[in-house]
């Protein structure tokens, strides 16, 4: 990994553990992009069936990478709109599980409709407690992060997989914002029926894209009624034949932001993203074992095995204040700081924030 961070410019001012909240731009993506931009500045509509192929091409490599359906794939803007158009089409009596303090653009989605919605503490034993709840009250959704945005907290995913087999009709809505593109994710065979996600944080994609994965049998759950000219491919004759994903695209779409996407999806797939899975593994388990050393983390991660790459350590406004001062690319979430680790980080990177976190105390 150590070559890539040359395409990292912000790594020269310091240690970037900010990726929770931004992805970081690369000099090849926006060598793509400029490339773009000239070709529409000198074609003009002449670009207008390249653009298409990259739409295109985009859903096919989203398909591909998350190992999902080509035809089960909508391209979104970002996470909250596809959530907010899908919820538009479920049914309102159905009983909803989500968990206390979950993404705002994922709960609120949910109480802003008025469902009859089941709340659950992020506990240490949070699968069994999912477990235990579906099955006393007959939860018809479950909608959950696959990674916390406060902490870091990771859902078993082997959990999810045992958990639609056990109960089938339970429908499973995830938001995979702070997952995808960190770990390696096989959407088929994960139990869950719809996955959304913004890419510009762990995919490096930018801002303005996202995508939805859908199973098969949510077509039979939803019934959606956005429709738009794009949704049919321009074909009037389209109309009343619309697949499920494309109701999720009535508008045109950008070929530069989509593209971003696809470019990026191709950057990761060269560098391998089994290798990026095991770098990320590595720097999680270094940050954990660190951080729970210095006593920095909650207890409900003691009893926990693996852990994401984000981490909310126990820190004043002093201590925040001295991390920037050094150089390090952080935030403030909840009573912390939040720090998040991706591919272009290296464990001395762990490091170099532990010493600076001992010399605060």
């Amino acid at each position: 990994m150590e070559k890539i961070r040359k395409e990292f410019p912000v790594l020269r001012n310091g240690i970037y553990a900010n990726t929770a909240v931004y992805g970081l731009m690369y000099e090849s993506l926006l060598d793509w992009r400029q490339e773009h931009d000239l070709d529409f500045l000198i074609h003009g509509s002449q670009m207008r069936e390249k653009s298409l192929k990259v739409i295109s091409d985009t859903r096919k490599t989203v398909g591909e990478f998350f190992h999902c359906k080509r035809e089960n794939v909508a391209l979104v803007n970002n996470f909250s709109t596809g959530l907010n158009v899908l919820l538009e089409g479920l049914n309102p009596k159905k009983k909803i599980l989500l968990i206390e303090g979950d993404y705002p653009s994922l709960n609120w989605s949910f109480e802003n409709r008025g469902f009859n919605i089941r709340y659950l503490k992020m506990v240490c034993d949070l699968e069994d407690r999912i477990q235990e709840v579906i099955e006393k009250e007959h939860i018809d959704v479950l909608a959950l992060s696959l990674v916390q945005w406060l902490d870091g907290f990771s859902i078993d995913l082997e959990f999810l997989k045992q958990l639609k087999i056990k109960f089938p009709d339970l429908l499973i809505i995830a938001d995979g914002t702070q997952f995808c593109g960190s770990m390696q994710f096989d959407f088929d065979n994960s139990g869950i029926d719809v996955l959304g996600a913004s890419a510009y944080k762990w995919l490096l994609a930018g801002y303005g894209n996202g995508f939805m994965l859908f199973s098969d049998r949510v077509k039979e759950e939803i019934s959606i009624n956005n429709i738009g000219f794009n949704a049919a491919n321009g074909d009037f004759d389209k109309k009343n034949t619309i697949r499920f994903a494309k109701l999720f695209e009535p508008g045109h779409l950008s070929s530069l932001t989509f593209g971003s996407l696809k470019f990026s999806l191709d950057y990761f797939t060269k560098i391998g993203i089994d290798k990026i899975t095991a770098h990320n593994q590595k720097l999680s388990e270094k940050a954990k074992t660190d951080f729970q050393q210095l006593g920095l983390l909650h207890d409900k991660f003691n009893s926990r095995g693996k852990h994401s790459t984000i981490f909310n350590i126990s820190a004043n406004e002093a201590t925040f204040k001295h991390l920037l001062e050094n150089d390090i690319y952080c935030v403030q979430r909840g009573h912390g700081v939040r720090l998040s680790f991706h591919l272009y980080n290296r464990v001395e990177d762990i490091d170099a924030i532990v010493k600076i976190l001992k010399a605060s105390r």
